[in-house]
Order: C-alpha cells, then sequence, then structure tokens
C-alpha cells in the first residue's frame, strides 16, 4: 500500500481516494452523516395566523412545493375518488416515454369512452403533444385511453405502469385500475398522494406548460385541417393571482375535485382538494386554501447551492469524483410563531454512485427538519459524469466497501 502510496503522489482524485482510505484505517470510521446546522438569525415569523380555510369538501391538503411540507391538511390522508386528476399520471408518463410528435391513431375503445370533449373519432391521428394537451385541457377521457395504448397496448397494461410510478413517488394511499379515472372501486387517492404527484410532475418544464395554458387550438393530422380550440376546466387560470395550473376533476361519485398550483413572491403553492360537494364549489374552496397559504407562510433561507453541495466518489465512470447539490438555493417555509433557528438540513447523500450519470439527476436529498421533526426534503442532483474508465474511478470500486462506511 506505501508503495502505492507513493506511485500516486500527485494523481489528483487517485491520491484523494487513498488518503481517505489512509484516513479511514487512522482514525476508524467516524460518524459520515453530511449534516449541517442552519447557523440563520433567529427569524420568527411574524405575520399572525389567520384562519383555517371552512370548506365543505370533504378532504384537502396544502403543501410547499419546493419541500413537500404539510402546510395544512383537512383528513389529508383519507381515500377518494381522484376522478380526472388521474390524468396529471397519464400525462406525465406520456411525457417521460413518448417524443412529442409521436403519431397517435385513436382506436375504436378510445373513441367509445365516455365524455370526448375533444371530440375524438376512430381513425383520427394526432401527435401525442397535441392530445396531452387537449387531455389535460379539456380532460378528455378517451384521449387517455389512446395515449395508455400506445405506450402500453391497452389501458389496463397502463395502469400497472402508473402504479408502479406511484408507489416510486412514495403514494402508498394510491392505486390507479384506468388512465382517466373514470369511477372504479380499485381506483382510489388521498389529498397527499395527489400532491405529491403533482408536485413530482410541475418540475416538469413539459408538464408545466401543458397546464398552465387558459385556451389553445389542438390541431389534428387526420383528418387533415380539423381543429378544436380548447378552454382549460380550471377555471382559476387567469383569475387568481399567481395560478400556475394544475388539474379538474369530477364524477358524481368523486364530487368535485382540484389540483392547484400558484406562485406569489417566491412562495409556491400546491393544493389538492377532492369530494366538494359541486363542480362550481371547487374554485372557491381552492381560493379560500391558497389564500390561506399565502397569508401564513414565510420563506426562510437557507444553505446555497454553493454552501450545500457535496462530493461523492464515482465508479464505473471517466472521473472518480463528483459534486451533488441542490438544483437552487434552499428555501423552505415558516409558520406563524415558527423560528429559524429550529430548523436543521441533514444531507442523505451516497458516498458511492454509478456512472454514467446524466446532468440533473437525483442521487439524495436534503432533509429538513423543525425540532428534530421531518418537514420537508429538497432534491440534490448530480453532475454529468460519462460512463469509463479512469484510474481514480477504478480504485473507488476497488474499495467501495470502505468508501461507503457511515
Amino acid at each position: 500500500m506505501s508503495n502505492l502510496w507513493v506511485i500516486m503522489e500527485g494523481k489528483g482524485d487517485s491520491l484523494g481516494i487513498l488518503r481517505y482510505i489512509r484516513k479511514l484505517g487512522r482514525m476508524g470510521v467516524g460518524t459520515m452523516l453530511l449534516a449541517v446546522c442552519l447557523s440563520l438569525s433567529s427569524m420568527t415569523s411574524v405575520r399572525a395566523a389567520t384562519a383555517e380555510p371552512d370548506i365543505q369538501a370533504q378532504a384537502a391538503i396544502l403543501i410547499d412545493a419546493d419541500t413537500g411540507r404539510v402546510l395544512w391538511s383537512k383528513n389529508g390522508e383519507e381515500r377518494h375518488y381522484p376522478a380526472s386528476m388521474t390524468k396529471m399520471m397519464t400525462c406525465l408518463l406520456g411525457i417521460q416515454l413518448l417524443p412529442p410528435d409521436a403519431k397517435i391513431t385513436i382506436s375504436q375503445a378510445a373513441a367509445s369512452t365516455e365524455d370526448l370533449p375533444l371530440h375524438i373519432a376512430r381513425g383520427d391521428v394526432l401527435t401525442s403533444e397535441e392530445l396531452m394537451r387537449g387531455m389535460m385541457m379539456v380532460s378528455d377521457n378517451g384521449a387517455a385511453v389512446a395515449i395508455a395504448e400506445h405506450i402500453d397496448g391497452s389501458a389496463a397494461v397502463f395502469a400497472e405502469r402508473m402504479n408502479e410510478k406511484a408507489q416510486e413517488l412514495g403514494m402508498v394511499n394510491t392505486h390507479f385500475a384506468n388512465p382517466n379515472g373514470l369511477t372504479d372501486p380499485n381506483h382510489y387517492s388521498t389529498p397527499h398522494d395527489m400532491a405529491r404527484l403533482a408536485q413530482y410532475a410541475m418540475k416538469n418544464p413539459v408538464f408545466r406548460d401543458f397546464v398552465r395554458q387558459k385556451e389553445r387550438r389542438v390541431t389534428w393530422i387526420a383528418p387533415a385541417g380539423k381543429t378544436l380550440l380548447a378552454e382549460n376546466t380550471n377555471e382559476l387560470l387567469g383569475r387568481y393571482e399567481g395560478i400556475t395550473g394544475i388539474k379538474t376533476g369530477w364524477t358524481s361519485a368523486a364530487g368535485g375535485c382540484l389540483a392547484a398550483s400558484a406562485e406569489r413572491q417566491g412562495v409556491h403553492l400546491i393544493a389538492v382538494l377532492m369530494k366538494a360537494p359541486s363542480e362550481d364549489a371547487r374554485f372557491p374552496e381552492m381560493r379560500a386554501i391558497l389564500d390561506y397559504g399565502f397569508a401564513n407562510v414565510t420563506l426562510a433561507k437557507g444553505p446555497t447551492v454553493k454552501e450545500a453541495s457535496r462530493h461523492v466518489w464515482v465508479k464505473g465512470g471517466t472521473q472518480a469524483r463528483t459534486v451533488v447539490r441542490p438544483a437552487t438555493d434552499i428555501e423552505y417555509p415558516l409558520l406563524p410563531g415558527e423560528e429559524a433557528s429550529h430548523v436543521k438540513v441533514n444531507y442523505d447523500v451516497p458516498k458511492v454512485i454509478d456512472a454514467p450519470l446524466t446532468a440533473g439527476t437525483k442521487v439524495g436529498s436534503a432533509i429538513l427538519t423543525y425540532d428534530g421533526e421531518e418537514i420537508g426534503r429538497v432534491d440534490m442532483v448530480a453532475e454529468a459524469v460519462p460512463e469509463g474508465f479512469s484510474i481514480g474511478s477504478w480504485l473507488v470500486g476497488l474499495f467501495e466497501g470502505p468508501l461507503s462506511w457511515s
């Protein structure tokens, strides 16, 4: 080992790895938890708490879109039919799996689905982008079936994919039976799970663009020249300050449903309500929820991107180390009476990761706690590292065990 140490003197990452291993040998395996206690001024939220929303919807939740912190809840873990909020998952998977110019032909099954405000017919052809935009704006159920069939051959198989994604996102109280939200006893979710889905989906710039548009003309490939002016079913668009989406839902069994997002002065909110007494009641009740959030939330500054950056070892890559960091400076919401000095940030980041890595790949989380209780998480993402060979990365693979000790 000592001879190799001399040989590698001055060899950058390779030397760093060997120094690291030697240090572990001298000091034993100490704690490797990356943690930082925010040394912020003891800023206290000076706003007085306003009254909680008085709504008739049976279940609802309000979260901070950046950290996922629950800011207010009414039966937020209660299961209900999600109705067309389901289409958030269908659209998200369509964006992730299909090129925007993929040609989708409307099948008989899609054309015979109930409630087709896009007026699609068997044999119609649209690009995936046009079909998904139309689906999200006017909530066309057949469009959701057509997207599912194009990806997986059938709506039933696509529902399995939806459930796999739901589990990946931590939606433990959700089960999908179809891609459009039509009533099925085995198709259910909760406000919190729908908020988790919305939070994840709104990180996708294409999805964000789909759900923010109030009006747009949808164009067909075939029949040539066929178009339809789609008007978004979300009546808050253009009528509520800062509104950015997302999706309505309604069936007689589900009642009124709505997932909404809004931003004001750096505060990003996502709210979901389920089982409102009517279609019309969804919108004033959502206003009340969002108003409550904006009136009560104060943003506090946490670590900057530079302060939160962490080096990790890479095996199987063209380099032995890379940097993981949050996408932006960390900010988090405080409620009335809370103090920033009670907040800590711990970094749950692996010590060793495998190449290849695409820039922006999530590899860990910054975990925010208030008096020891978790209040939210921020994604830690990696820089790009191509798959390949380097001496340093080979050494990481050789010493992966010791390097991973914590």
